[in-house]
């Protein structure tokens, strides 16, 4: 998995210079400068790696705004690409919520008028017939890994159009970050089938077609076609489908899983970090998952994939799926999920039970006195003060999870959920949170990010050669993800490992998917003697090679 480098092939002076994949800038020693005509064309003294991390973080933490410190990343990750991904391995914590959620949201937004080079393969509406002829643009042929998205839904934004391409290059550079894939094996592809967003229509500076989205079997056919030519072009790539909108994102998945390598990150990798979190919470609770009553505010991927993988768990510890579901009750935007609506998707209706139908969050809370709530609706400030105090009258512990993203869109904060809850609340959220003191004690919020997930089953699947993405490796995923969480974690009600651990809960991770795959006859790779050790062996490590 790791990419060799030609010493024999080298570009040399600027040439050299302005290419990422092995700029090295002041780092060149002596000997390279001169065999590869780079003298004169940098600043005498040759500086170590550590000294241009120093040099980095000083001129990143002088931006004033979180969308500066965005643009500034970016503008490293195409000049040099190994200090970038150094610096963001070793201060994950402070360059996560830049490179990805919350900021990458408001980069999506702003993707036109902050565009300075282009990344990944734009895939537009006007290319069919053509689209394995623009895959084969790309100039790296070893792709393992495609994150791919057509903007209609990027996180709790809505119609973002070809500006989604901001969401596959991030989650690309969590997969070298989180899971050491090497960059060269990643491709992110945007499809731009138009967008249906006035204001980017109106917007002389938006990077995408201006028409209305592409509908019906026009769409299908591109989706086909862009699936089909993966295969001829990059026939060992997992693809990963991330920001579609519900009307397309489940039956896109059930279409393609037993086909090809995939899976929907939006509703399956949520899924597995939202059951991590429950594992970890139940640890805090002292409760089982069976003795859960889970209400979902948000019946889309996110809260129907979690569903799914909860009744799965379920269902693996001894219950029956019928018993399993009644565990798990839904609010979408009209109301509860109950067997006596007309209107319900067929995604919900094995969630639809015998109950009457409330029309409002807080009825339903009061009404079924949930053990849990876990909010991912996109709406903020769902979970209000009533509702939190309601969840804390009848709970010890209440599990309160406020998964929406970006920040903005949280159902409620961290502070929120402890102060109302005089501090008895388990909570995670979807974008960080700062620690919380509540009397005279420090919280700390869990911070439900499938960056804890979607890396490690990547990796793994990759490492073992995976034919297909199952349920069940989703399952253990969130297992493993649960029991890397310490005791000490679990003293500040922490239920997620801190970020700074992330590669190695990735490598956990991966290597019980690599399991999986290979007990289940997916593996299309022999299987190591020992997997821990041969998925760590894969890890790309961003150090500076000689090249004399």
């Amino acid at each position: 998995m790791r990419s060799r480098i030609d010493k024999t092939n080298l570009p040399t002076g600027i040439e050299l210079l302005h290419d990422p994949t092995l700029n090295k800038g002041t780092a060149f020693t002596e000997e390279e400068r001169d065999a590869l005509g780079l003298r004169g064309l940098l600043p005498p003294r040759v500086c170590t790696q550590d000294e241009q991390v120093m040099r980095v973080l000083e001129n990143f933490r002088r931006k004033p705004t979180d969308l500066e410190k965005y643009i500034f990343m970016a503008a490293l990750q195409v000049r040099n690409e190994t200090m970038f991904y150094r610096v963001v391995m070793d201060y994950i914590e402070e360059m996560a919520p830049i490179i990805y959620t919350p900021t990458v949201g408001q980069a999506c937004q702003e993707y036109g008028h902050i565009f300075r080079s282009p990344r990944g393969i734009f895939i537009s509406a006007k290319d069919k017939g053509r689209v394995a002829d623009l895959l084969r643009n790309w100039p790296c042929k070893e792709v393992r890994i495609i994150v791919v998205t057509d903007g209609e839904r990027v996180l709790g934004l809505g119609d973002l159009g070809a500006n989604g391409m901001g969401i596959s290059v991030g989650k690309l550079a969590l997969y070298t970050a989180c899971a050491g894939v090497h960059p060269s094996l990643s491709l992110p592809v945007t499809l731009d089938v138009g967008t249906d967003n006035e204001g980017l229509l109106n917007d002389p500076l938006y990077i995408g077609i201006k028409q209305r989205r592409l509908r019906g079997q026009g769409y299908d056919d591109l989706i086909e076609e862009f699936v089909m030519a993966v295969q001829d072009i990059f026939p060992h790539a997992l693809i990963q489908f991330e920001d579609f909108a519900n009307v397309n994102a489940f039956r896109l998945l059930r279409k393609y899983r037993g086909r090809v390598c995939t899976f929907d990150d939006d509703i399956q990798g949520t899924a597995s970090v939202a059951l991590a979190g429950l594992y970890s919470a139940l640890r805090i609770t002292g409760c089982k998952l069976e003795d859960q009553k889970i209400l979902f505010l948000g019946a889309g991927e996110a809260g129907l994939g979690t569903g799914n993988l909860v009744v799965s768990a379920l269902v693996d510890e001894g219950l029956s799926e019928k018993d399993a579901r009644t565990r798990c009750w839904f609010m979408d935007s009209k109301g509860l999920v109950v067997k006596s609506r007309t209107d319900l998707d067929q995604e919900n209706l094995p969630y639809a039970h015998d109950h009457e139908f409330l029309h409002d969050f807080p009825s339903a809370v009061e009404s079924l006195r949930p053990t849990a709530i876990i909010g991912v609706c996109g709406k903020p400030g769902m979970f209000t003060q009533p509702v939190l105090e309601a969840m804390a009258g009848f709970n010890e512990r209440p599990i309160v999870f406020a998964l929406s993203n970006p920040t903005s869109m949280a159902e409620c904060t961290a502070e929120e959920a402890y102060t109302w809850t005089q501090g008895r609340a388990v909570f995670a959220s979807g974008s960080p949170f700062d620690p919380v003191k509540v009397h005279g004690k420090t919280l700390i919020p869990g911070q439900g990010n499938n960056a804890y997930i979607f890396p490690g089953v990547g990796l793994g699947v990759i490492a073992c050669g995976a034919k297909h993405v199952t349920d069940e490796m989703f399952l253990v995923a969130a297992r493993a993800l649960a029991h890397e969480v310490s005791e000490a974690d679990l003293e500040h009600v922490r239920v997620y490992p801190p970020l700074d651990r992330i590669r190695d809960v990735s490598a956990v991770i991966a290597a019980a998917v690599a399991e999986v795959a290979c007990d289940q006859g997916l593996a299309t790779k022999p299987k190591p003697e020992n997997v821990p050790a041969y998925i760590k062996s894969l890890m790309y490590e961003p150090k500076y090679e000689s090249y004399v």
